[in-house]
C-alpha cells in the first residue's frame, strides 16, 4: 500500500528549475489540487529538494519550511549543503529518503518520488526502491534529453508525466496496477 510521496521542489511543483527564493516561488496552477488529490488519498505528501543557496547564506531553511507548510505538504526535507560539501543528504543520495523513512515509519518500497530531474530525483529513489515519476517540466524535458545518458539505464522512471498534476493523477488511478508490475522486481521486500 502507497504511504507516502516525496514531491520535488523547482521545475516539479513551479517555478523553472531554477533556484527561486521561496518569497517569489510561485506554484504551477496544478499543483495545489495535485497535493490535495494525494492527501484525500491518505497519503503524506513530503517536500524533498536540495537547496545549496542555503548554505550560500541566500535563504534560510525556515523561509523553505513555512513555503512547504503553506502549500500543505505534511513535512519537508530539504539538503542545505553546497554540492561539494560531501553530505549524506544532497540528491542522488538517498540521507533526506532514509530520514523521512526512520522519522515516519515508512517502507520507501511503498513511496513514490516526483522530481524533474533524472540525475538526482531519480537515482535517489531508485536506491530506494522507491516508485519513481519524472515530470517534463522544470530540467524533465533536459533529463530525458540532453542528460539521459547519465541515468536512465540506472533508473528508468516508472511513468513519464506531462507535469506534477498529470503525476498525481496517474499514481492515484494506476497504484494496484504499478503493484503488480513491480511484485516481481528483485529489490521488492515481499
Amino acid at each position: 500500500m502507497l504511504q507516502a510521496v516525496f514531491v520535488d521542489r523547482d521545475g516539479t511543483i513551479g517555478g523553472n528549475g531554477h533556484f527561486i527564493h521561496p518569497n517569489s516561488f510561485e506554484l504551477f496552477p496544478f499543483s495545489q489540487k495535485a497535493i490535495k488529490l494525494l492527501k484525500e488519498k491518505g497519503l503524506k505528501v513530503f517536500a524533498f529538494t536540495n537547496q545549496h543557496r542555503i548554505a550560500r547564506g541566500e535563504a534560510k531553511m525556515e523561509d523553505f519550511n513555512v513555503q512547504f507548510e503553506t502549500f500543505g505538504f505534511d513535512g519537508a526535507y530539504i539538503c542545505p549543503h553546497d554540492q561539494k560539501d560531501e553530505c549524506k543528504c544532497h540528491k542522488p543520495k538517498p540521507g533526506l529518503l532514509l530520514k523521512a523513512a526512520e522519522e515516519h515509519s515508512l517502507d520507501l518500497h511503498n513511496c513514490a518520488v516526483i522530481g524533474d530531474v533524472g540525475s538526482t530525483d531519480m537515482l535517489a529513489a531508485q536506491t530506494v526502491g522507491a516508485i519513481k515519476i519524472l515530470v517534463r517540466t522544470g530540467w524533465g524535458m533536459e533529463s530525458l534529453n540532453a542528460y539521459r545518458h547519465t541515468w536512465y539505464d540506472k533508473a528508468k522512471p516508472d511513468h513519464v508525466a506531462d507535469n506534477f498534476g498529470d503525476a498525481c493523477n496517474w499514481l492515484v488511478n494506476n497504484i494496484d496496477i504499478i503493484y503488480e508490475l513491480r511484485t516481481d522486481a528483485p529489490w521488492r521486500i515481499k
